[in-house]
């Protein structure tokens, strides 16, 4: 049981990781564009922020179960499966990645209008603006929006087992539920609490330091 438990435990680090990273890669810059592409922003195009927007919002008001399900073959296509932990990954990247948009276009937008403008002034273009004064700016935030993202994962993943997804969530209904197995079901649950306890630390811990605020 020890082996099984330690590889459900890889299956979602390996899950939840990789998702994260594809999934910021991809979030980034869409919360970037939402940003700059709303009214009064650097790059005003309502047209593509009304799109950008509307697909964020289908999206994310998606339940990740149906999702899951509803793009199998787009799945298929990608990783040549539907079960297992990398067809898993697809519908986690899927899901995360407008949820991240949407927190770093959150955090843009709280970064104080009078710096973009004095970077304006000084002739800063849009580029130099968005990697020199807004994302760096916002960066503490940022790092609490992937910190929440990288929670929600855990628990997607965890979501993900109920259709052989693999990983813990995947342990705990085989064994913990269909089979009875008690004490399996309370380790895979207690791993997954200490995985997100861990993780909003480290995730805490990394937006201080780089708040200059409390510098």
């Amino acid at each position: 049981m020890n082996a099984l438990l330690l590889k459900s435990l890889w299956e979602t680090i390996y899950m939840v990781a990789l998702s994260t990273v594809i999934a910021t890669a991809a979030g980034i810059p869409l919360g970037v564009i939402l940003v700059c592409t709303d009214r009064g922003g650097i790059l005003q195009n309502l047209g593509i922020n009304r799109v950008l927007g509307w697909i964020v919002n289908a999206t994310r008001s998606t339940p990740f179960i149906i999702l899951m399900v509803a793009i199998i073959p787009l799945t298929r296509m990608i990783v040549g499966t539907s079960i297992g932990t990398a067809a898993a990954m697809v519908p986690l990247c899927i899901a995360a990645a407008p949820f991240i948009a949407r927190l770093v276009e959150t955090s843009l937008k709280e970064v104080d209008g009078g710096v973009i403008e004095a970077a304006q002034s000084m002739g800063a273009t849009p580029w130099q603006i968005i990697t020199k004064v807004m994302i760096p700016e916002a960066m503490p935030s940022i790092i609490s929006g992937i910190t929440i993202t990288i929670i929600n994962l855990i628990g997607c993943s965890a979501m993900a087992g109920a259709v052989g997804g693999g990983g813990l969530g995947d342990l705990a209904i085989r064994y913990g539920y269909q089979r009875f197995q008690a004490d399996v079901m309370i380790i895979t649950v207690v791993i997954l609490i200490i995985m997100v306890q861990v993780v909003q630390s480290v995730g805490d811990y990394a937006s201080r330091r780089l708040n200059k605020r409390n510098l």
